[in-house]
């Protein structure tokens, strides 16, 4: 959590109504202080600020000594689950296909708008088409707690941006699923990614990090390339661009979390899915 108490009680209540009860609840106070909690929801204080990644394995931590989730759910502090029904019918998912791994869901404004960042695939004109995707949205999702004891959690030094894809990667190359659910929907503010200072500079790095850690070597020097070229065509800022470029020979300088390249099956399961891993 940041420093929205109101967001984070809101949130609270909307977990509270849940047709199907969560097990546990976790807040995880990353580098600023936790306020007065609901009776029954654990609060983790961290001491300094450990970025999106640490911030949530600290929750997964904490969630292992309880010992008996089968999956976690996590949820942005300023987001707002608007139905009553979202665990129950994750439940359900869950119940139906035993290689689900992740579940993302619909963010979507107050007025029912979905950014088409928020659609994770290429073809992103219709949020509400679902189905089985190579990444996902860090806002609202849900994790099997067995998938992640065989992939492990999240990449700590990736602090934010791309820690989704990390996971969904090593996930995939593990043989589960990820699925798009539309239907599940987490309601939050309208935002600009860009409104973080380091944004630029921590896309570019991550970007470069992705690849190094889990392509094969012949998919690298394309997937970095494209989203050169995309990045010149996109960015309007020239302070955007001396970042980007700047977290790019970061991301080349500067060792990453340990290899791990995906197999050639995967890059084809990807493909087929629709995005293949050069974008």
């Amino acid at each position: 959590m940041g420093n929205r108490p109101t967001e984070l009680t809101e949130l609270l209540e909307s977990v509270a109504m849940q047709e199907t009860p969560a097990q546990r609840v976790v807040v995880v106070g990353n580098g600023a202080s936790l306020p007065p909690l609901p009776e029954g929801v654990t609060g983790v204080q961290l001491p300094e600020n450990l970025g999106v990644a640490g911030g949530r394995n600290a929750a997964l931590t904490r969630l292992e000594q309880f010992g008996d989730v089968d999956v976690i759910v996590d949820l942005d502090d300023d987001g707002l689950l608007i139905s009553k029904d979202v665990f129950t019918c994750l439940a359900d998912s869950y119940e139906r296909d035993e290689r689900l791994g992740i579940v993302s869901f619909r963010i979507c404004d107050e007025h029912g708008h979905t950014q088409r960042r928020h659609v994770p695939r290429l073809r992103a004109a219709d949020p509400m088409h679902g189905g089985l995707v190579t990444t996902f949205l860090g806002g609202g999702h849900a994790l099997s707690a067995r998938m992640l004891k065989e992939t492990g959690g999240w990449p700590d030094a990736f602090f934010f941006t791309h820690e989704e894809t990390d996971l969904a990667w090593r996930a995939l190359d593990a043989g589960w699923k990820v699925l798009y659910e539309p239907g599940l929907v987490l309601q939050h503010p309208w935002t600009s990614p860009t409104r973080h200072a380091v944004f630029h500079r921590m896309v570019a790095r991550n970007r470069v990090w992705l690849a190094k850690r889990h392509l094969p070597a012949l998919l690298v020097p394309a997937y970095l390339g494209a989203w050169t070229l995309l990045t010149l065509a996109r960015t309007r800022s020239w302070s955007g661009l001396r970042a980007w470029f700047g977290g790019f020979a970061e991301g080349v300088r500067v060792a990453c979390p340990p290899r791990r390249p995906m197999r050639w099956a995967t890059v084809w399961r990807m493909t087929r899915l629709g995005r293949p891993p050069v974008l």
